[in-house]
Parts: C-alpha cells; sequence; structure tokens
C-alpha cells in the first residue's frame, strides 16, 4: 500500500484509548483463505461499505466485505456519533456558481435524505445505538458570528424544508447550555449516536441478508479479467463482476492508481470524560444532550451522552507520530478545559484520533472511477461519515446494481480532483490550518 501519512497513523496509536471499544463487543470474522467470487466485492469496512453490502444483500446480490483489520477499525470507529447535515465543505453560493441552483437544492435534499436514512435502517433492523439529541446546535463564539447564523438560518427553510431556532446568548441558560457563546442556532434534522454500536448493528443487518465480511484481508493489488475484476488478498484471489472502494480518508494511492493525489486525510481528534455528576453539570451550566459545534473554521464538536460522559472533538494535528498524537491529546484537553471551566477536574477516560477525508472539489465523490470499468469509489465527507458515508453506501449499490435510483445528486459524481504536491499534499494543511487560526481570533 501506498499512503501518505507515516505508518504510525494507520496503526494501532491513534486508535488506542478509543471509548467505543469499550461499549461494544468486536464481532470475531474469519479471514480470506482460499478464492472465491462475488457478485460485488467492497473494500472497507466502514460506513461506506457496511452500507452498500447491506443494500446489495438485499437486493439479492452475492456480496463480500474485505477489511484490512476489523469492521469500525478506522474512522467509521473513531467516530464523533453525529448524525447530521453534512459531507461537504461547499457553500450555497459556491455550489450556485459552480453547478447552479437547482443541483444546489438537490444536493442539500441529499443531506437531508442521508440522515431520514440512518433513522430508517435502525428503525427496520432494530438497532440500540444510545440514541439522542433533537437535531444540532452551532454556538456562536463570538458576538459577531451571530450574524453568520441569521444568515444561515434564511437559507435551511429553502435548501431542507424546515424552520431553524435562533437561540440568543439570554436564553441560553434555559437551555442548558451555558459555555460562554453568544447564542446559537438549531436545525431540527439529525441526532447523536453510538457509532460502533451502529456499525456493529448494520454489519450484523448485512450478514443477516446474506453478505459476507471478512476481516484481516487487505487487498495488496486489483487487475481486470475481461469483465471480471481480480482481487489479490492473502495470498488468495477474489473474483468479482463490480468492485466498490469505500477506504476513506484510509486509501491506498495505488488501490486504484487513479486515487493518487485525489484524497487528503486529515486527523481529527476525540476524548470522553468520566461520567459527570448532576451537581457538575448544573456547576457548568451545561445540561442539554445536544450534538453541538461552535462556529470556528477549525471547529470544536462535543455532546452530553446518555451515561453523562462528555465527549469532547476537534481537528487534530498535521503530522503523525507518538510526540504528535501526545501533543494533539492535550490541546483536545486544554480547548475542554478552556470551554467548559467547571469541569477541569472531570478525568478525561478515553482519548483518541483518526483520519477524516477531504476533496479538493469540497464535495464527496460517488461514481464510477475514471478509466477503470467496473471500479466503483465512495469518500470524502469532510468530517460528516455517519450520515453521508451510509447515504453514499447505498447510492453506490443501486448505481452497481443498475437499478433506478432517486438518491443521485449529479454533483457528487464529478471525478475528484487532484491536489498539489503529490504525496506531500498533506503539507498543504500547515498554511491553512495557520490561515484558518487566525480567522477564529
Amino acid at each position: 500500500m501506498k499512503r501518505i501519512f507515516p505508518d504510525f497513523a494507520y496503526g494501532d496509536g491513534p486508535r488506542s484509548g478509543c471509548w467505543w471499544d469499550e461499549t461494544s463487543e468486536m464481532q470475531d470474522r474469519p479471514a480470506v483463505q482460499e478464492s472465491a467470487f462475488f457478485d460485488v466485492v467492497v473494500v472497507g469496512g466502514g460506513f461506506t461499505g457496511i452500507s452498500a453490502a447491506l443494500h446489495l444483500a438485499r437486493a439479492g446480490a452475492s456480496v463480500a466485505v474485505l477489511e484490512t483489520r476489523y469492521v469500525g477499525w478506522g474512522a467509521s470507529g473513531r467516530n464523533g456519533g453525529f448524525c447530521c447535515l453534512g459531507g461537504s465543505k461547499a457553500d450555497d453560493g459556491l455550489l450556485d456558481r459552480r453547478y447552479g441552483k437547482p443541483a444546489r437544492l438537490e444536493w442539500r435534499q441529499a443531506e437531508k435524505c442521508a440522515v431520514e436514512l440512518v433513522d430508517s435502517i435502525i428503525t427496520d433492523e432494530g438497532l440500540d445505538v444510545d440514541r439522542h439529541s433533537d437535531g444540532e446546535t452551532a454556538l456562536a463564539h463570538r458576538a459577531r458570528d451571530m450574524k453568520g447564523l441569521r444568515d444561515y438560518a434564511r437559507s435551511v427553510q429553502e435548501n431542507y424544508g424546515v424552520e431553524p431556532v435562533l437561540h440568543e446568548a439570554h436564553e441560553l441558560a434555559t437551555q442548558g447550555m451555558s459555555a460562554g457563546f453568544h447564542g446559537a442556532l438549531t436545525v431540527p434534522i439529525g441526532f447523536g449516536l453510538n457509532p460502533r454500536k451502529y456499525l456493529d448493528g448494520l454489519a450484523a443487518a448485512a450478514e443477516r441478508h446474506g453478505a459476507v465480511v471478512f476481516h484481516g484481508s487487505p487487498v495488496s493489488r486489483i487487475s481486470s479479467h475481461g469483465s471480471r475484476r481480480a482481487l489479490e488478498v492473502n495470498g488468495c484471489t477474489v473474483t468479482a463482476e463490480q468492485v466498490i472502494i469505500a477506504t476513506n480518508g484510509y486509501s491506498s494511492e495505488d488501490l486504484p492508481d487513479w486515487l493518487a493525489g485525489r484524497y487528503l486525510p486529515t486527523q481529527s481528534n476525540v476524548l470522553v470524560t468520566r461520567p459527570l455528576s448532576p451537581a457538575e453539570l448544573d456547576a457548568q451550566g451545561w445540561t442539554s444532550r445536544q450534538m453541538s459545534f461552535d462556529t470556528r473554521n477549525l471547529l470544536h464538536y462535543f455532546r452530553l451522552m446518555p451515561d453523562n460522559r462528555f465527549l469532547f472533538g476537534m481537528r487534530g494535528g498535521i503530522l503523525s507520530g507518538p510526540s504528535a498524537e501526545h501533543r494533539a491529546r492535550r490541546s483536545a484537553r486544554r480547548d475542554f478545559e478552556h470551554m467548559f471551566p467547571a469541569w477541569a477536574d472531570a478525568e478525561t477516560e478515553a482519548s483518541w484520533s483518526g483520519l477524516v477525508c477531504l476533496s479538493r472539489s469540497s464535495m464527496p465523490f460517488a461514481g464510477l472511477v475514471p478509466g477503470a470499468p467496473g471500479i466503483w469509489a465512495g469518500m470524502c465527507y469532510h468530517g460528516n461519515g455517519v450520515a453521508m458515508g451510509t447515504f453514499t453506501g447505498k447510492l453506490l449499490a443501486d448505481l452497481v446494481s443498475g437499478r433506478q435510483t432517486d438518491l443521485e445528486p449529479k454533483i457528487v459524481g464529478d471525478p475528484l480532483q487532484t491536489f498539489p504536491f503529490g504525496g506531500a499534499r498533506r503539507l498543504l494543511m500547515l498554511p491553512l490550518y495557520a490561515g484558518l487560526q487566525l480567522l477564529d481570533l
């Protein structure tokens, strides 16, 4: 595999201390040990890959998932658990200029449909995912940011067909959201969940419908043989009519070669505190279970979970290694204590990091890999993979099967553009992060 971060980023170090591992027992699954044929092979056992497998299996296809480690090992199993609107970093103005208003509205409805899809899967499959929160709340970290929230509120009705709720600064205490913010906006779409419980339930549902999920099965090469694709795995050959690449930020530059330089992984750090007592919650004035984020460009995201542990996340460092990981975790803790000073004595019970994935166009991609018949890919959710990864998995399942789909927003089919600097492109984050930090002051 050819990857752009040092090996540490793809090992167990960043994952050590992941809270979700304490909440859901990993299912043992076999590795590929003999050659086999399937209609569709999915590479990657995260939200996208498992969703694709579930929807393909429901439609009667024979489908296998090949996961290098185990389901949920990558970004999906380290997620902050925000099932919410998102998937791109392109605002309405950029989308209108680039694609036109109808395409923008189609994309915004896809964001909403993605959340609804997760909701329907949880309901249909009877999954227990520790669900909470009525939508998502954006909190103004500066007084002047309220103008941006008011402007955004006016676009929510047009884009999503719902009425958002503005909260002035003096109202936040009554909402149980006292942390020095200058107001807020709640959009009533989305909910918080335990991403490992959701993903484990998704995988079990896929298997009930006939999908086969392999652990410990890294793909070392993909080649074409006539109308079929051959994947080399553990010294065996797994053959399929169609292949879906669903490795997102943990992708390899050469699986397939077209991916080289077309995606940008970046780190995100999360911590979880011990359970907070009612007295501690009252002392801070934060009792809300809304999933929330602040208006910084390098945002913080946080939520009080059903067991009264507090989850706090932020974009991590640019470098990767034991020392860089330690600094990133320390930075997250520092920001947490600054924003929630009453909880300075609330110990961190878990802390970890993972790779989110960006595209140069600020939009996800879902479609055929150019120049590679029979190979599809779905990726680049910009830190919002719960809903959009699930949605993309279903979209790819429909496209691969040749079924009519009403899900497809045309703009996600635009091929990924190449970043400058090739394998060194993560260095682009140095000036970008520096500039965003200045804008956040």
